[in-house]
């Protein structure tokens, strides 16, 4: 189980993520100055529902899994870039525009 004081740390950083842009649980790592991408997703799994859980996806550019119905709304309504058709199960987020940029002030506490 995270410690506290992870759980804090990610759900921080996720209510920091701009509208139409995302992290992935491996970026997210980054930002709190960690190397545990399936640890992020555990928390996104057991505590994200309070936040914004759609900006944060795989490295794959899939939504996140089991939640591709109800993300595609937040997606669509923060502009945010997709590739495919933008129905459930046949669009990813297109990380090449989406994914929020290491220069971003999120990352500014961690040495790249």
């Amino acid at each position: 189980m995270p410690s506290p004081e992870f759980v804090d740390a990610v759900l921080a950083t996720v209510a920091r993520i701009p509208p139409g842009r995302v992290m992935t649980y491996g970026d997210v790592g980054i930002a709190i100055g960690s190397e545990a991408p399936r640890a992020v997703g555990r928390v996104m799994a057991l505590y994200g529902h309070g936040t914004h859980w759609w900006r944060v996806v795989p490295a794959s550019g899939q939504p996140p899994q089991g939640h591709e119905v109800l993300a595609l709304p937040h997606y669509l309504e923060e502009g945010t870039p997709l590739r495919g058709e933008p129905r459930p199960g046949e669009y990813r987020i297109a990380l090449s525009s989406a994914r929020l940029p290491y220069t971003h002030e999120i990352y500014a506490e961690v040495a790249l």
